[in-house]
């Protein structure tokens, strides 16, 4: 008996130091190393800032020991025996090293179209030129106390960190509230608002008559296997079938597998498994999404791909501070890595709030929005569509919700740490928050708040 416990636990210190002293130094100075890169030369943000708020998603994380050369635009993180390094170019981000040498990487010939700077002479909302709408001061107060609420810190040890908010009601602005070092110039990261984004740029292509939804996914290595049968639709759907593990906090996750050991995001994810049957089983997916990136780049060839989001989306809706920044093998991680001002991620709302349709031009095709805000059969509570977060409910009880404080035809963009694009068509609202939060940041309650003000 004595033996068996004495070998138990042994296996439980032994599982213990290497998850300590193997999985874990990877993980987390990958993290640290590409998320102070990309705060730093895309957000402008101090190392102090970003240790004080991102860096304190992960207990020993802060920690790191960060070497940042602003010479070359790289920096370095190391967390016992390991050293992860991130590089910066200019129009493309930063991207973490893992298999490809800097030298390889940074040999790319990547032509990007970067969209001109938003004009202060256009009206908004494709400029920055306001035209105020008038709300009587009582509603105006109750608005502006709820965006207040949400810098505010209840809880001295559950900081916030919200960075901006903003509140459009048809089509104008009528709040926006900034944190002390952040202005409306200021790119704030989106996240899983990415995938939104690829929604869209899927959208654009299906529009053009490139890509169709119900046939499968031109991936050449599910060609001649079963999963061969698993169609576009099913991947904007996360409902795939293929195995993934979504999880931030255990190093051994088929995510961390492919954002930081791996070069080519969108071929680890193909690489996977079938675990069921397509459109069987939701599974929310980085993975996925990084397929659907792939796959955007083999339709449009590499000569237009890294012009295609910039031309055809965010040049046409003055979302001209926009960035998706590309992992190691040139192909932009479209799970997570993108970067807009505020008042971009507000006009990327309006553009679904519209269906679509941006100054009587149609940038998405007809139904598209119809079709993201419809329910995946394989989504039990309605929760999500095509790469958009729903609110629809379950078939049968349309009370079980995500937010049962919101109405049905809410749907949003979510990114960790509490980044969200909130758009409420009954309402002819979107809301926008962005911060680093690791505790929430009650954003249902404060779009409850803003609705209750506006009625």
């Amino acid at each position: 008996m004595l033996k068996a416990l004495a070998f138990f636990l042994l296996a439980i210190v032994g599982g213990l130091l290497f998850y300590v002293g193997i999985t874990f130094p990877p993980v987390m100075s990958g993290m640290a190393a590409k998320t102070t890169c990309s705060c730093m030369f895309l957000g402008g943000r101090s190392e102090a800032s970003i240790r004080e708020k991102e860096l304190q998603v992960f207990p020993g994380l802060s920690s790191a020991s960060i070497n940042i050369d602003e010479r070359d635009s790289t920096v370095s993180a190391t967390i016992l025996w390991k050293t992860s390094k991130a590089i910066f170019r200019k129009g493309l981000g930063c991207t973490l090293l893992a298999e490809a040498s800097e030298e390889e990487v940074r040999s790319q010939q990547i032509a990007i179209s970067l969209s001109a700077p938003a004009q202060d002479s256009l009206d908004w909302p494709t400029g920055d030129v306001m035209f105020e709408l008038r709300l009587d001061s009582t509603r105006q107060k109750l608005i502006d106390e709820a965006i207040a609420q949400g810098f505010r810190d209840e809880e001295p040890d559950r900081p916030k960190f919200t960075s901006a908010i903003i509140v459009v009601y048809d089509g104008k602005i009528i709040g926006e509230k900034y944190a002390a070092g952040v202005d409306r110039n200021a790119r704030l990261m989106g996240w899983s608002m990415t995938k939104s984004i690829t929604n869209a740029l899927v959208g654009i292509l299906v529009k053009d008559d490139k890509l169709t939804l119900d046939a499968p996914a031109p991936v050449p290595e599910w060609k001649d296997d079963e999963r061969g049968k698993i169609t576009l639709n099913n991947l904007l759907q996360a409902t795939s079938g293929l195995k993934w593990s979504e999880s931030y906090f255990i190093p051994t996750s088929s995510f961390h597998g492919m954002f930081i050991r791996s070069d080519d995001k969108g071929g680890y994810a193909a690489s996977m498994s079938a675990e069921s049957a397509p459109g069987e089983k939701f599974e929310y997916s980085s993975g996925t999404t990084n397929i659907l990136s792939a796959i955007i780049r083999r339709t449009t060839g590499d000569q237009q791909y890294y012009k295609f989001p910039y031309e055809r989306l965010f040049s046409k809706i003055g979302m001209n501070s926009a960035i998706i920044e590309p992992d190691a093998s040139g192909t932009f991680v479209g799970s997570s890595y993108s970067w807009a001002t505020a008042r971009d991620w507000a006009r990327f709302g309006m553009l679904y709030l519209n269906d679509g349709v941006w100054n009587g031009e149609r940038i998405l095709p007809k139904g598209w929005v119809e079709y993201t805000t419809t329910p995946s059969s394989a989504a039990l509570r309605g929760e999500y569509g095509a790469q958009w977060h729903l609110n629809v409910g379950a078939p049968e009880d349309d009370q079980n919700r995500k937010i049962p404080t919101l109405s049905l035809d809410a749907f949003w963009a979510d990114g960790f740490e509490e980044q969200w694009v909130m758009v409420i068509p009954s309402r002819k609202l979107v809301v926008v928050r962005l911060g680093a939060s690791h505790h929430g940041a009650a954003f249902p309650k404060l779009v409850a708040k803003i609705i209750e003000a506006l009625d």
